[in-house]
């Protein structure tokens, strides 16, 4: 009908036990400085925290907060965005940083504030908003 499953007794078997507990997870090096990018637009504000090489070693927006729609703008989120990453910066041990700001939402300054409470010492604020020299041409006048 069916096969038939052998159980074969097993005598005095030694089982590996484990002695040491799972640690929880930290970072290998210690970063004590680095430079923090702020994208502050109209519709979101962005914040990127890399080192000085440029590897990105944590970042955030405000809609991965849980901001919506036009509050995703707002300096209220921006300050929330900017503490998440300051204290996850704080955790990493970063003593200071430089800022580059991108953009000209109302975001901009809410973000930094923000890194300024959790004790990240702002070493030097960059400017780097993309200004057009001319910009694209612009339409023919209408003829009626």
């Amino acid at each position: 009908m069916g096969k038939t499953k052998i159980v074969k007794e097993k005598t005095e078997e030694a089982v590996p036990q484990k002695t040491e507990a799972k640690q929880a997870k930290t970072s290998r090096k210690k970063i004590t400085s680095g430079v923090v990018y702020v994208d502050a637009t109209f519709n979101n504000t962005k914040v990127l925290f890399a080192d000085k090489v440029g590897n990105t070693l944590l970042w955030s927006t405000a809609g991965a907060l849980g901001f919506r729609g036009a509050k995703k703008g707002t300096p209220f989120a921006a300050g929330k965005v900017g503490d998440l990453v300051g204290g996850k910066m704080a955790a990493l041990g970063v003593a200071d940083t430089d800022v580059v700001i991108r953009g000209v939402g109302s975001g901009r300054e809410p973000a930094i504030r923000s890194l300024i409470a959790h004790g990240i010492e702002i070493i030097s604020i960059k400017d780097r908003t993309p200004v057009p020299h001319n910009g694209p041409k612009p339409k023919k006048p209408r003829r009626v």
